[in-house]
């Protein structure tokens, strides 16, 4: 099985939109609301969202037998080498299997020069806390907020990258 990390371009905004609504559904099933996640996705992954992220910030796809299987979207590097990892979503079947690693890992390699990768998680995404922790990621603060008006427990990770 051959695991490719490519930049994604425009003609992947469909697959990626499948991948993130997916990837959604099953994470927080339990903890948002559907509406509430139909409300974020429609906005986060419209056709004008995508293409504006796209064009200003890191968004790596990976993809195995030209099948898109997840995506990392990172922020633009900042003055003191921080990029955020905004989103990293796998298909449920692409779990479990070193894709989301590997998907880390080159995309901060393909960045370059960063320092420190700041991610923030839902609290209950337990899978993604053990994820994170396991790459050496270390947790900053937890705090609470308000998510499309829905109550949300927040964790924020730093991942200190060594030369």
């Amino acid at each position: 099985m051959e695991i490719v990390v490519r930049k994604m371009v425009a003609t992947d905004i469909e697959q990626v939109r499948h991948i993130a609504t997916t990837s959604w559904h099953n994470t927080y099933k339990h903890s948002i609301p559907i509406d509430i996640q139909t409300n974020f996705l429609q906005r986060t992954y419209s056709d004008e969202a995508l293409l504006e992220r796209l064009e200003n910030s890191h968004f790596f796809v990976t993809q195995i037998a030209n099948q898109l299987v997840g995506f990392a979207n990172f922020s633009l590097l900042d003055v003191n080498q921080q990029v955020e990892l905004g989103a990293l979503y796998l298909l449920p079947s692409a779990k479990r299997k070193g894709i989301g690693s590997k998907l880390l890992k080159i995309g901060i390699e393909r960045i370059g020069n960063v320092k420190q990768v700041l991610v923030h998680v839902e609290k209950h995404n337990q899978a993604a806390l053990q994820f994170y922790k396991q790459k050496g990621f270390v947790v900053i603060k937890e705090f609470d907020e308000l998510f499309y008006n829905h109550p949300l427990q927040t964790i924020q990770l730093m991942l200190y990258v060594s030369e």
